[in-house]
């Protein structure tokens, strides 16, 4: 019975909480107006966001694939005692084999060259 009323106060706190955030975070038309930016009438003479070199994101991807798959590997160099010699050297080959062919899929693909 008692795991029943935790769950019942759980769920009712909950609804509370999330009716409280609903209620206010909710945005008027008054607000719309005072977070707009004052411009007198004038058009704006350039567009207010600027263009951005997809280059950057794209060296950005590139180094978390393989930071993580780094990541992964460095667990194998603690097991090295605990597993056997071969499967500990072809896994680790195979490993650096994956991350060799995804740096040649990606110069290949010219992500990595920078051209302006």
């Amino acid at each position: 019975m008692k795991i029943y009323q935790t769950i019942m106060i759980s769920l009712l706190m909950l609804n509370l909480l999330m009716s409280l955030s609903f209620y206010l975070s909710k945005k008027s038309i008054l607000d719309m107006n005072k977070t707009s930016p004052f411009e007198c009438g004038f058009s704006n003479f350039t567009s207010p966001r600027m263009s951005f070199s997809i280059h950057f994101f794209m060296i950005a991807i590139i180094f978390l694939m393989f930071d993580i798959e780094l990541a992964l590997m460095l667990p194998m160099f603690i097991s090295i005692k605990m597993m056997n010699l071969t499967s500990w050297f072809l896994a680790s080959w195979l490993i650096s084999l994956i991350i060799t062919y995804g740096l040649y899929h990606e110069w290949t693909n010219g992500v990595i060259e920078w051209s302006m």
